[in-house]
């Protein structure tokens, strides 16, 4: 692992390394630099992701492209309406000695797909949760610490609805990011086709170690942020609080519930990356701006009046963001 002697060469490293993953990446996926981007800041923050999209878009094939650049171990779970929290974390058995010995399950691993995680009763997907804020599983009275770094990226489906379980606010909450997937562009999925119905196989080389990681994920929390943009990001998550008196008035109007304190702490983390990524060594209020609509998407909950209106929680959001100056 590399050494460096203060925290700007580590920083200048952070951003070299980057910019190799995305490299990296760029082999095997084509465009989505948005999501990727936000995948490896959650990553670098110690944070997870939800990811939404149709199916088709290559969200497996993407976590495993990072996985693999990243020198990280990797595991996928179908969640199924009869996956039990033994299959993901693991159970005790009796072994030839008749003496109980664990057998590790799914989530020992450093990434984590949890793929169509609203298919899967309550109790399984508690177990998972507990995992990602925990970072360990307790199996009859005995604790496992989890791999570092862990990271989960767990993924729903925006179409079918008949037999999911969807997860309440609760536990949207320790998601960092909610990332909307999209289709391709016309160019992009021209490229998609030609690269995956050829004999072509493209590697990707390993960039950066688990170590390396967690050394970087340690230089994001030493970053230091301006007040200015600390202010800016906490007025900001205040803004969102309905029949508050910091409400903005699009939250007073169209919003239900409003985001916590959970939300300041992400949009400081992630600001903070944004800009390391980028190749700044402090934040501004645009690298807040940046990461807003992923880190408070899933935070926010509209009323009645928004849906009837038709109005998204981006806009929503847009709208706060453009009240604050």
């Amino acid at each position: 692992m590399q050494t460096f002697q203060t925290e700007v060469e580590a920083a200048d490293a952070m951003h070299q390394a980057y910019q190799n993953i995305k490299r990296e990446i760029s082999k095997v996926i084509i465009g989505q630099e948005e999501v990727i981007n936000r995948l490896l800041t959650a990553i670098f923050c110690q944070g997870h992701c939800l990811l939404i999209g149709v199916p088709g878009l290559a969200k497996t094939l993407l976590v495993q492209t990072i996985a693999s650049a990243l020198e990280l171990e990797f595991n996928r779970i179908q969640f199924t309406p009869d996956l039990m929290p033994s299959d993901i974390l693991g159970a005790e058995t009796l072994d030839q000695e008749r003496n109980f010995k664990f057998i590790k399950g799914a989530i020992f691993a450093n990434i984590i797909l949890a793929d169509e995680i609203n298919r899967t009763p309550p109790k399984t997907q508690s177990a998972l949760l507990e995992a990602m804020q925990e970072y360990a599983v307790t199996i009859a009275g005995k604790r496992y610490e989890l791999s570092r770094p862990f990271f989960v990226l767990a993924t729903q489906n925006p179409i079918e609805q008949e037999g999911t379980y969807p997860l309440p606010e609760a536990q949207l909450d320790r998601f960092m990011f909610n990332i909307m997937l999209t289709y391709p562009s016309y160019e992009a999925e021209v490229e998609i086709v030609k690269n995956t119905t050829s004999s072509k196989v493209n590697q990707v080389e390993k960039v950066i170690s688990g170590k390396e990681i967690q050394a970087f994920q340690q230089l994001v929390r030493k970053v230091p942020i301006a007040d200015n943009v600390v202010e800016y990001l906490v007025k900001l998550v205040h803004k969102t609080r309905p029949n508050t008196a910091a409400a903005s008035p699009q939250a007073n109007k169209y919003l239900e519930w409003g985001a916590g304190p959970r939300a300041s702490q992400y949009l400081a983390l992630g600001a903070k990356c944004n800009a390391l990524l980028r190749g700044s060594y402090t934040p501004e209020i645009q690298d807040v701006k940046a990461v807003a609509v992923d880190i408070l998407r899933h935070r926010l909950v509209r009323n009645f009046k928004a849906e009837a209106e038709g109005i998204s929680i981006e806009q929503i959001i847009h709208n706060i963001m453009n009240e604050i100056r």
